[in-house]
């Protein structure tokens, strides 16, 4: 570099010795291998991530003319000066994003988590769901027979019995789990079909999944 520089030096000298003009000296390559502190990296600030060179943040070193064409009008880095490596810190403090949780699916991941289901499935089959609920007073002073169902006041919905089945059996499922065509509407002991995945075997014995689930008065 030492020697770069004193050539440097050596190469104004004589130009300006020489008055050569500004426009010939831009025309002059040996006055620009000289000058090799000019193309020398920068030291600049990151303001969003780019693949290959740094994340947002970072201070890294680019060359001018990549910083000057590129970064800089998208405003994708900034010198590192002390006014921007500043504003820079203040702004990921505000704005600092998270960082991307990447969930390595694995061989066992996958057993786990079809145990998990196998679990859940059985204990839903072998539970009983219990709900209270008020009669319709009218409907039933209206019955013909004592034998006639007792209507609800209101009718037991599938999302209703997601909800119970999350309170009081501590599993959560999905409404697309439950087959209910029609509501809840009376008194009574009612198999709610289940649509459990094809990959977990149902018990010996059994051809669907069912949930149990009672309704009665309050």
């Amino acid at each position: 570099m030492a020697y770069i520089q004193r050539g440097s030096h050596a190469l104004r000298q004589i130009i300006k010795e020489t008055n050569v003009q500004s426009h010939d000296r831009m025309m002059q390559p040996l006055f620009y291998a000289c000058q090799g502190i000019r193309y020398r990296k920068l030291d600049v600030i990151l303001t969003t991530s780019i693949e290959k060179l740094g994340k947002a943040g970072e201070t890294v070193k680019v060359a001018p003319g990549y910083f000057r064409n590129h970064l800089m009008p998208k405003l994708l880095a900034v010198p590192n000066i002390d006014k921007f490596a500043y504003l820079i810190r203040e702004q990921r403090k505000i704005y600092q994003p998270k960082e991307e949780v990447v969930q390595v699916v694995t061989k066992k991941n996958v057993e786990d988590k079809t145990k998990e289901y196998e679990k859940a499935a059985y204990r839903l089959l072998n539970s009983r769901l219990v709900l209270r609920r008020s009669i319709n007073v009218e409907k039933f002073r209206a019955r013909s027979t004592k034998d006639d169902p007792i209507e609800l006041r209101s009718p037991v919905t599938k999302d209703e019995l997601v909800a119970e089945v999350a309170r009081q059996l501590c599993i959560k499922i999905e409404p697309e789990n439950l087959h209910l065509p029609t509501p809840l509407e009376t008194f009574g002991m009612f198999d709610v079909q289940l649509q459990m995945p094809k990959s977990i075997p149902l018990p010996e014995g059994r051809f669907k999944w069912t949930l149990k689930v009672k309704i009665r008065g309050t």
